[in-house]
């Protein structure tokens, strides 16, 4: 990038280890004029536009435009139909029905929940939980550094107390300690589990992989926010040689018949008109995911704020399923990890 070689545009990742450090320092060219001849922020919901501004340190949320996302990403509830109706389970609306129907899994003898500790699957579902409890507020302190986080406080020991307590029942099973997202992921293909909380980027490969009995998803009960963020996006290098082209480029992929391809080929567009959608499986995705932006509620991913806690969070949690830490353990040396994490980037 600091070369005469540049690309006039490139698809990078976001957040502030990454597309906040090339922007600190001085390898991406701000958007701000493109964005405005544009119209892209006018398209893009609020947390969408949080991982594309980077202030001077490189810190997302505030600052110029640097980049602009296309696609999107979040997490839900995955839910094998058949064994629901085996078992005359309804699909769940609150915090306490989802807890009612892992007790019924659970009492007939199956395992509810397909996870992993050894990966994201178990940190984002605790990270949920946390957010049953929380608010913007609480999500901007944790993600922007905006405030203290109080690592005793009600949402993170609600979520840490509540993932041991579901491991003790028997909800989430103690193996998932040395288990990756593809172990639980192909345990739910195979069957084995009737529920997998993980990502959209799982919808394709389950569409195109299960064939043994109907599958749907669900928005996870009780809670306005799910982990989320926009997804990679297109960057201006300082240095490109034709960044006019480039906006022109950016701006083709965002036109709603573009959008629209991307939202009936499996992706979750930033900006597609539903009726464009004509793939139904397509369609509920891309519902789920406009739902969370009218509500503001895209709260990005529990290890984002420091370059390593997400190695330290799936040790924590581990340790958690173990039995080896208590909850407060967990919490207090989770805590201190991440705040010596902020205070290296912060200062």
């Amino acid at each position: 990038l600091n070369s005469d070689e540049a690309p006039d545009v490139l698809e990078y990742n976001k957040g502030n280890a990454t597309a906040g450090l090339l922007a600190s320092q001085g390898l991406l060219m701000p958007l701000d004029d493109a964005v405005a001849e544009y119209g892209w922020d006018e398209q893009l919901a609020p947390a969408l536009q949080t991982t594309a501004r980077y202030d001077e340190n490189g810190i997302m949320g505030s600052g110029n435009w640097y980049g602009v996302p296309t696609y999107g990403e979040f997490v839900m509830v995955y839910y094998n139909e058949d064994m629901f109706a085996e078992h005359g389970i309804e699909i769940p609306t609150s915090q306490e029905e989802f807890e009612q129907v892992l007790v019924d899994f659970t009492e007939a003898g199956v395992t509810p929940l397909a996870e992993a500790a050894a990966e994201y699957p178990l940190g984002q579902l605790w990270y949920q939980l946390a957010l049953t409890r929380a608010d913007r507020e609480w999500v901007d302190a944790y993600q922007l550094y905006t405030d203290e986080v109080d690592w005793q406080g009600e949402e993170i020991t609600y979520a840490t107390e509540t993932i041991k307590d579901w491991t003790d029942a028997g909800y989430i099973s103690s193996d998932a300690t040395g288990l990756t997202a593809e172990d639980a992921g192909t345990a739910f293909i195979n069957g084995e589990y009737p529920i997998f909380y993980s990502g959209s980027w799982w919808y394709g490969r389950f569409g195109a992989e299960i064939t043994d009995f109907e599958w749907s998803t669900f928005l996870y009960p009780g809670a306005d926010m799910s982990p989320g963020s926009a997804g990679n996006m297109w960057v201006i290098p300082e240095r490109a040689q034709n960044p006019e082209l480039a906006q022109e480029f950016i701006d083709i992929t965002m036109r709603p018949e573009i959008q629209a391809i991307m939202g009936n080929n499996g992706g979750v567009p930033v900006d597609a008109d539903p009726a464009d959608i004509t793939d139904e499986k397509s369609a509920e995705l891309i519902e789920h995911f406009n739902t969370l932006n009218e509500r503001d509620g895209i709260a990005f991913y529990p290890d984002w704020p420091t370059p390593t806690f997400y190695d330290e969070l799936n040790a924590g949690l581990q340790e958690l399923l173990n039995g080896t830490l208590s909850p407060e353990e967990v919490q207090e040396q989770l805590g201190q990890q991440y705040q010596d994490g902020v205070d290296d980037i912060v200062g």
